[in-house]
């Protein structure tokens, strides 16, 4: 049996091989070999646990596979491919399983390839890789700790809130800061992330922030719209950790610290007055922070990320996500609903409804129960300001809106040129608001005659008199009526057929 603790104890002392060989009676080849498996697993140190036959199962596993007849298992090899996508380690087992067999070996069982698995990831103190995959995963939250700036006019201390977006599997991380920590800057910060990354992940895990999810149930978390139209938007899915559970997020959660005494710490004392140049300093400390090698496996976070994950990651959109924000909103009674101290329309049946509202820079969409109903350009500068879709407003209230003194013209023109003249006769003759209430009586009247009477009788009227008046105008329709009527009785009377008379041929005078 190899005295593997005896050869790691005098190899950390820094005696050399040739003197462990000597001291031990073990060949420089065995001596060469424990050393070399013991750096390759990270055994950097031994403790009271690291027996001499806990140290040879772990630095020989296929030893101990092939004393009790079975097919040993390349466990690092299994840890390794473990990490690739789709890979599970039931697909794992059944190719051991297949190789063993074709060998003419025995395969361990799916349940004593899992324990030992589970023995070996153990002792490489790792979480298992299944949550690791590269591309996988997005972890996303903002750091406990603010930074600084100084407002230009007043001198006062303004907070800057840091965000930070990590892909676990690299360890490659993402730093801005924000002046505060709404829905806009926390999609900005996606934004930004994902074009620092070049792609996007399949899964972005937040914490239960309320810029994120609106209701945070165990089972099924409530995202905030904005919040999930942008997921859908870069073809990405939302898993929000679970309340309380800080190894959801585990990666951030430490990059946080991390990132904390290596960029927060040190820009502590930075005086700076504009977000910008306090953002050219964090990018500074995060390039570095990327680019230098890890202290227990090679390479560093941006190696890693370029050769092993990048190529992971779903394609960009084309175009940049359009920022918008959604809110609620009750419909008034004068079918309108305020956003943000303006008022937008929409059709009067959804009044006393409570709508959801989407906001874009220019644009303000209203929904309800998902459908859109109305849309309006978003209104600027000063306050209570109204934007009104004439199709939105009751029938009484849209005729109204539309009685002017130009609408009213463009009615007398479909009458013909003797009510144009008339009417622009009122209009001319009487301040505005006493010539449209003669317009709305002659409006009305006009409702009860034909357009060919009407036109008839203004003629007539403006012939006869030099005031002309809709009360005069009133007697000329009446008087054409009457003298219709008369005339339609005389062509009746004149007439040979009596309706319901039988009438002379039918008693056969006319054929004697």
């Amino acid at each position: 049996m190899v005295n593997c603790r005896k050869i790691l104890e005098l190899h950390f002392e820094g005696i050399s091989q040739r003197t462990i060989s000597s001291s031990t009676g073990h060949s420089r080849n065995t001596v060469s070999d424990v050393v070399q498996r013991a750096k390759k697993l990270g055994v950097e140190s031994l403790n009271d646990t690291m027996t001499n036959p806990w140290l040879e199962a772990f630095l020989f596993p296929e030893k101990q596979a092939m004393e009790k007849g079975y097919f040993p298992v390349d466990w690092e090899k299994v840890h390794k491919e473990l990490q690739k996508k789709n890979v599970t380690l039931t697909l794992l087992h059944h190719e051991y399983a297949t190789e063993a067999r074709d060998g003419g070996k025995i395969p361990y069982a799916y349940r004593t390839f899992c324990e030992n698995y589970g023995k070996y990831a153990k002792k490489y103190k790792l979480t298992m890789p299944i949550r690791r995959k590269p591309g996988e995963v997005m972890e996303v939250d903002w750091a406990g700790s603010t930074l600084q700036m100084i407002d230009r006019s007043t001198g006062e201390m303004i907070p800057a809130y840091v965000f930070i977006a990590t892909l676990p599997y690299s360890q490659f991380s993402y730093v801005e800061a924000f002046l505060d920590m709404k829905s806009a800057n926390w999609l900005t910060a996606h934004i930004h992330a994902l074009e620092y990354f070049g792609g996007v992940p399949e899964t972005l895990v937040p914490d239960n922030l309320k810029t994120g999810v609106t209701k945070a149930h165990r089972e099924e978390p409530i995202l905030n719209e904005a919040y999930r139209e942008f997921a859908d938007y870069y073809h990405t899915i939302i898993v929000p950790s679970r309340i309380r559970s800080p190894k959801d997020k585990a990666s951030v959660e430490g990059t946080v610290g991390y990132i904390s005494r290596q960029i927060i710490a040190p820009l502590r004392n930075y005086q700076c007055f504009h977000i910008g140049d306090l953002n050219q300093q964090i990018f500074e400390r995060l390039e570095e922070i990327n680019t230098v090698d890890f202290q227990k496996r090679p390479g560093s976070r941006k190696k890693v990320f370029e050769e092993e994950e990048r190529s992971y990651l779903q394609p960009l959109p084309q175009t940049r996500y359009k920022l918008a924000e959604w809110k609620t909103a009750k419909v008034q009674l004068n079918y309108h609903n305020q956003v943000e101290r303006m008022y937008y329309s929409v059709p009067y049946d959804y009044v006393r409804e409570n709508v959801d509202v989407r906001l874009t820079t220019d644009l303000i969409e209203v929904y309800f129960k998902e459908v859109r109903i109305a849309s309006h350009k978003r209104l600027k500068d000063e306050i209570g300001q109204f934007s009104t879709n004439i199709d939105h407003m009751p029938d009484n209230h849209r005729l109204y809106l539309e009685h002017n003194p130009d609408n009213n013209r463009k009615w007398a023109e479909t009458i013909g040129p003797s009510m144009t003249k008339f009417v622009s006769y009122i209009l001319e003759v009487n301040v505005e608001k006493k010539a449209l209430n003669i317009l709305s009586v002659l409006r009305n009247l006009s409702t009860k005659h034909t357009k060919t009477d009407m036109e008839k009788a203004v003629e007539t009227l403006l012939e006869i008199s030099s005031n002309p008046t809709v009360s005069v105008l009133k007697s000329v329709l009446e008087r054409n009526k009457k003298r219709k009527q008369k005339q339609n009785t005389v062509i009746s009377n004149t007439s040979d057929d009596y309706g319901f008379v039988r009438g002379a041929k039918y008693f056969g005078r006319d054929n004697k």
